[in-house]
């Protein structure tokens, strides 16, 4: 249903350090940049980063945050180390929750800018 997201962000080389080692531990990669913008996806661009005087503010009650597909275990707990080590703040460390779904597997971060971001892998053979 959503072809691209695009978050207005402070600081591009800043932003940039973090995505590039947060989405590369769950095989993502940036796909373009240039002085003002960066994507990011598998194959096509994903998720844009523009660098803007004016970000949307970051804000923890608001229910906002933007969940990224892992594949397995290991790569959401490297998410949320890289995360971690780039500038990120930690907002729910790996593990299961079981509150949404017998197999939910997820980590939760901020990146600089104060955007809540997850990463959620399903584990196979999970029972309710």
């Amino acid at each position: 249903m959503i072809d691209h997201l695009s978050l207005g962000i402070a600081e591009l080389p800043r932003s940039t350090r973090f995505y590039d080692s947060a989405l590369g531990a769950l095989g993502y990669r940036r796909l373009s940049a240039n002085d003002a913008s960066a994507s990011y996806g598998a194959d096509e661009p994903t998720l844009w980063l523009l660098e803007t005087a004016r970000p949307v503010a970051a804000d923890a009650d608001s229910g906002l945050h933007v969940s990224f597909v892992a594949s397995t275990p290991a790569q959401v707990d490297a998410f949320y180390r890289a995360a971690l080590e780039n500038g990120g703040r930690g907002n729910g460390e790996p593990g299961l929750r079981q509150a949404y779904g017998p197999g939910y597997y997820a980590a939760f971060v901020a990146d600089p800018d104060g955007y809540r971001l997850e990463a959620h892998c399903e584990l196979a053979g999970a029972t309710p």
